[in-house]
């Protein structure tokens, strides 16, 4: 007679049973990409015929450094204020999401930010605080939050900002994708 237990075996299967759903949800987590149906590496021309047939409208096209960058408004998202296309050889490499509430307070800015750092939290992993500061040594007062999570081949980034100058404010959360 062997010396395993029916407790051995049950543990034994539960161990091989966690560890393969581990891996399954890992494998998942491998695949992350681009918001809208967008894949890495979408021709600029793909990207531009989608935007058209959303009724998006591009408002500007940059060249920085290597990179061409089209800041895009019109895609029907609530807040989305802007999205910003990076390409690099003509193909996507980054997409920035940018939301703006202008009635909101702080306090539901910071709700936000916790339910959107929750959700990618329990769907990608406990993320890294990348950047908590405030800066008030000038007249305008900046505060700066900001998450990573490294997604198999991809960044993704969730930031907080806000810029105050006496009554003037601007607030922003931006959501980052991109290939690495």
């Amino acid at each position: 007679m062997c010396g395993f237990s029916a407790s051995h075996y049950c543990s034994t299967f539960l161990s091989v049973f966690v560890f393969l759903l581990c891996a399954s949800r890992a494998h998942a987590v491998d695949e992350l990409v681009p918001p809208f149906g967008f894949r890495w590496n979408d021709s600029m021309a793909r990207v531009e015929a989608v935007l058209h047939g959303a009724k998006a409208k591009i408002t500007s096209r940059e060249k920085k450094q290597n990179r061409d960058v089209w800041s895009v408004e019109g895609l029907i998202h609530p807040g989305l204020t802007r999205t910003l296309f990076t390409f690099k050889q003509r193909s996507l490499v980054a997409v920035e999401l940018q939301y703006e509430y202008p009635e909101w307070s702080i306090e539901r800015y910071n709700q936000r930010m916790g339910e959107i750092r929750k959700y990618f939290d329990e769907k990608y992993g406990t993320g890294k605080l990348v950047s908590r500061g405030r800066d008030d040594d000038t007249d305008v007062i900046q505060t700066l939050v900001g998450y990573q999570w490294m997604v198999g081949g991809t960044l993704l980034e969730l930031f907080y900002f806000s810029a105050q100058h006496d009554s003037l404010l601007y607030r922003t959360i931006t959501v980052d994708y991109k290939a690495l």
